[in-house]
């Protein structure tokens, strides 16, 4: 599978026609050549081979190994400030927005009030105030964690398929999920209490993920990624077939199926306990491998030789990230273009490292996911729009200029 973001020939050293060609060792040196290099994996591999600041990276020319890994170092306090900055002031427009006519100010003593050894009189009925904390709040805090997980998980994708194209629906997460969801919506004829359509969402998006890796492992004898994205595509295919099959069993139910597809943020209190656990570990483990990831993007056969185990990194991101994934489709249903749109922006503003591409996901994917929500319920209030409506409004046309930028980059 070709490398969408394969650089040019431009600047390659040609060699001569007495030289012998170089060796090769399988499908390692494969994967290597057909992986971009990011200036982010080489900083890593250096720190690795070179500690030394005012030493040049073995085998890369002149590029210091220390002083840009102690650029991006210095720059990420002040980007990961900037990012919550935006996340804070998306949260507080979310919150003082609304289709029901509550003033702003009003809305936001009331929200002072709440806080620690601080008194505000707001002066808002008990039934605006209900309105505010059980359905405001708790809409706005599940986007944002919808919204950073679905990002967040979009960057570990990119950074194991070393794919900038890969989201975190890529192996089969999305199929399983729609497949159980609509199983629970038709067999189980509405009545959730036998198997809610959170869990049912929960275990199709994990058994997706592990159905689409297993077969990959088998088709491949633990190959490369190429295999794996082949493995998902076939899973997804599918789970889909099936999915449409059902569908028209239950042509009735056929709105409630899609409502779910297209995305919604509106669950209460209880959907954010429910994801919350599984948000906190995937995170966390994304979070502790940023470095390992920078040091996979310069080519298994470096990082093999760097002393990087390439299969375990690579297994323990596919499974947090699939595990954020589940999460969020667990408790929003499936909301496209996340995973893709925002690493992107981050990379633009903040550079390649996945010690900074993955936390900036995290808080740009929460906060563009929170702004959606509000276009969403106030575009045509009292009316709402799917909030996967807003996020393919702005991914399709984003999408296809990145990919216009690819195919001028390999041309």
């Amino acid at each position: 599978m070709a490398d969408l973001s394969r650089p040019s020939g431009a600047g390659r050293t040609s060699a001569s026609p007495t030289d012998p060609p170089p060796p090769t060792t399988g499908r390692g040196d494969a994967a290597s050549a057909a992986a971009p290099v990011s200036d982010a994996g080489r900083d890593a591999a250096a720190s690795v081979v070179a500690p030394s600041p005012d030493a040049d990276t073995a085998g890369r020319g002149a590029v210091t190994a220390g002083v840009p890994v102690r650029r991006a170092a210095g720059a990420r306090p002040l980007a990961s400030l900037a990012a919550s900055g935006v996340l804070l002031a998306a949260m507080l427009a979310a919150l003082l927005i609304g289709a029901a006519d509550i003033p702003p100010g009003k809305v936001a003593l009331q929200l002072l009030d709440w806080l620690p050894f601080v008194s505000a009189d707001s002066g808002l009925a008990p039934v605006e105030q209900g309105l505010l904390a059980e359905i405001r709040l708790p809409r706005v805090l599940l986007g944002a964690i919808v919204g950073g997980l679905l990002a967040i998980a979009g960057a570990g994708y990119q950074g194991v398929f070393r794919n900038p194209l890969a989201d975190p629906y890529l192996l089969g997460a999305a199929a399983g999920a729609g497949l159980m969801t609509t199983m629970a919506i038709v067999f189980m004829k509405g009545d959730e209490t036998a198997l809610p359509i959170p869990a049912a969402a929960f275990a199709g998006a994990i058994g997706g993920v592990l159905l689409a890796y297993a077969l990959g492992n088998v088709a491949g004898r633990g190959g490369g990624t190429a295999t794996l994205v082949l493995a998902g595509v076939a899973v997804s295919s599918f789970l889909t077939a099936i999915q449409t099959f059902l569908q028209q069993l239950r042509v009735d139910e056929l709105q409630r199926i899609y409502a779910w597809i297209l995305g919604d943020v509106g669950g209460g209190w209880s959907q954010i306990a429910l994801v919350a656990p599984y948000a906190v570990v995937s995170v966390v483990i994304m979070l502790l491998h940023g470095r390992l990831l920078d040091v996979l993007s310069v080519g298994d056969d470096e990082a093999v030789s760097l002393g990087l185990n390439v299969a375990r990194v690579r297994l323990v991101v596919l499974l947090a990230a699939s595990l954020a994934t589940a999460a969020a489709v667990a408790v929003s249903g499936l909301i496209g273009f996340v995973g893709i749109v925002v690493p992107h922006v981050v990379r633009r503003l903040a550079g390649g490292s996945y010690r900074t591409v993955l936390p900036l996901s995290l808080i740009g994917g929460a906060a563009f996911l929170v702004l959606a929500d509000l276009i969403a319920r106030t575009v045509l209030a009292p009316a709402e729009l799917p909030i996967g409506v807003v996020t393919a409004f702005v991914g399709a046309p984003f999408f296809i200029a990145v990919l216009r930028v690819t195919r001028r980059v390999e041309t």
